[in-house]
């Protein structure tokens, strides 16, 4: 494919551990959500780098090449394009402060596409700092339910590239103007090589999952767009020159992958968007999404939050379920981790991360087991998926939620039953949901 390479070996492989870690303990699915169990689908997944030529360097306003590594999971056969049978594949990365560590994975590495049918596309997309493999888990779950996940690593957003020591914020104003660039490019670039991935890949049905930043990003890509001050630029770019603020504010504040619209009727969000989901979305705290653009938007979006979130905050992820598809003009809906901070998205920490407060910190939660929260996550984004991208009718029943389990289990006053659909009794607490249905 133009302006791509296919290949199976990270460049950083040598220095990685030479056995790969299993992170999941085994449960008896009656304690897992409904939605959380594997599909049928074997699982094949592949790196795949793109590159969208002449980008903006924010910094310098410079143009050049944007090179994007992605990770790509897809229903497959159990075997290579050669015939011989594939390997299962490790995800190797580095924790932030660049320790190696190689995970044990599911998927098949470079297993042949399973032909026959499209899958719908999902972009995935981790925060700052993180890296393409941050929600292994989920990638795996949705395409052995039958779709196509794409996992960006975000340049001058990953572990590897930022110092999480020296200069920990130095790639954030690259974030800031290129997130949703980056997942409107991974879309825009499969539709324009349809033979990618043997064919498979439907680009008419398409969702965004992104987390932290990433969710920041999803919100702007189905048209929440981004209203910054001057102050806000200089709080978040470190740029105390007027003029240069100035200047910067106009460049952030775009829409819809990098629109500059004159009028909201101007508008053009990707009509392929069928859904969205913000995993604990930064950037709300701040007012830094225009409250017009929030009530416009058409999109079924899915946030998820934790109350006690440090980073995002919750009343600003409050304020952005609030402010979104204010005249009904959407679905929406949001789930409420109670006590928990920020880390509900990554997989569980790596050993090595134990080692050090500002590693393990990128991934543990002091109230919530990481196996638990990607199970329910796991169950909730198929359940908006399946309901809003495949349009599953029947999916669409598991988001249409009493205000918390308790609640609707005293309403249906039965003994030993979950009030959530699909959840099973005594392992559905310390959750809670809201949504409004687009009429």
């Amino acid at each position: 494919m133009a302006g791509c390479s296919l290949f199976s070996a990270d460049a950083k492989a040598a220095a990685m551990p030479t056995a790969a870690e299993q992170l999941y303990q085994p449960q008896p699915a009656e304690m897992q959500p409904q939605l959380a169990a594997t599909g049928k689908q074997q699982v094949g997944v592949t790196s795949l780098r793109i590159t969208n030529p002449a980008q903006l360097n924010l910094l310098t306003q410079q143009k050049q090449d944007r090179e994007l590594l992605l990770e790509l999971w897809y229903p497959a056969e159990k075997t290579l394009p050669t015939g011989a049978l594939a390997q299962p594949a490790t995800y190797d990365n580095v924790t932030k402060s660049h320790q190696p560590f190689r995970i044990q994975a599911n998927a098949l590495r470079d297993a042949k596409a399973k032909t026959g049918q499209n899958y719908p596309l999902v972009v995935l997309s981790h925060g700052y700092v993180g890296y393409r493999t941050l929600m292994f888990y989920l990638a795996e779950h949705l395409a052995s339910h039958g779709y196509v996940v794409a996992a960006i690593d975000h340049p001058q957003s990953t572990n590897a590239e930022v110092d999480a020591i020296k200069a920990p914020y130095a790639g954030f104003p690259d974030t800031l103007y290129h997130r949703s660039r980056d997942q409107q490019f991974v879309l825009s670039y499969f539709r324009e090589h349809p033979k990618a991935l043997e064919g498979v890949i439907n680009t008419d049905a398409a969702a965004v999952i992104g987390y932290s930043m990433g969710g920041y990003g999803a919100i702007n890509t189905v048209g929440g767009c981004f209203n910054f001050t001057e102050q806000s630029v200089q709080a978040f770019t470190g740029s105390k020159d007027q003029a240069t603020n100035a200047a910067l504010k106009q460049l952030l504040n775009s829409c819809a992958g990098g629109q500059y619209p004159k009028t909201a009727a101007e508008l053009k969000v990707d009509p392929a968007w069928k859904a969205a989901i913000a995993i604990a979305p930064w950037g709300g705290q701040h007012k830094l999404f225009s409250a017009e653009a929030l009530a416009a938007i058409k999109v079924p979006l899915l946030y998820f939050a934790g109350d006690q979130d440090d980073v995002s905050g919750y009343e600003g992820m409050q304020w952005l379920y609030n402010q979104t598809g204010r005249q009904d003009s959407n679905s929406k809906y949001m789930l409420t981790y109670h006590n928990a901070r920020h880390n509900i998205a990554p997989h569980p920490a790596p050993a090595i991360a134990r080692q050090n407060k500002l590693d393990f910190g990128h991934y543990h939660d002091a109230s919530w087991s990481a196996q638990s929260i990607n199970d329910i996550n796991k169950h909730f984004a198929l359940a908006m998926l399946d309901c809003h991208v495949k349009a599953i009718s029947k999916q669409c029943e598991y988001l249409k939620l009493a205000p918390t389990p308790t609640d609707a289990a005293a309403a249906q006053a039965t003994e030993n039953s979950s009030g959530w659909l699909g959840f099973p009794a005594r392992y559905d607490t310390g959750l809670s949901w809201q949504y409004q249905l687009q009429k």
